[in-house]
């Protein structure tokens, strides 16, 4: 597909699908024009990348990782050097306080949207 096909898939302007070809996050194929022909599979590696990226990985980071979330590290795990390590190890920590976080407002919402459904299923709609 082409970039514009690809940009209305994931929601990702074509500047930075250009810009994660040139970190080598994304690779796609060349035509003989040479346009970018973007195979199927990019769709689903563009999410993994817009979520790490939202989870705080650097660029640099996600392309180490990124053998990894095709294959369950059979490859590419004795490149990894301890400052990568640190940086992944401090990354998953914050990954964690934002999902325990993200935990406790929807256990909030669903409280508090449960009690509204009681209340407005026994007709008491007062303040």
């Amino acid at each position: 597909m082409r970039i514009g096909r690809l940009t209305e898939r994931t929601g990702v302007p074509a500047r930075l699908l250009r810009y994660y070809e040139e970190q080598g996050l994304l690779t796609p194929e060349r035509l003989p024009n040479g346009y970018r022909d973007y195979g199927e599979h990019l769709v689903g590696r563009v999410a993994q990348i817009r979520g790490l990226l939202d989870a705080g990985l650097t660029t640099s980071i996600i392309r180490q990782i990124l053998p990894c979330l095709d294959d369950p590290c059979t490859i590419h795990v004795r490149d990894a050097d301890p400052d990568l390590i640190a940086a992944l190890e401090h990354q998953r920590e914050q990954m964690d306080d934002k999902i325990a976080c993200l935990t406790r407002n929807r256990d909030a919402i669903s409280a508090y949207l449960d009690a509204v459904r009681r209340r407005t299923s026994r007709g008491d709609e007062g303040p």
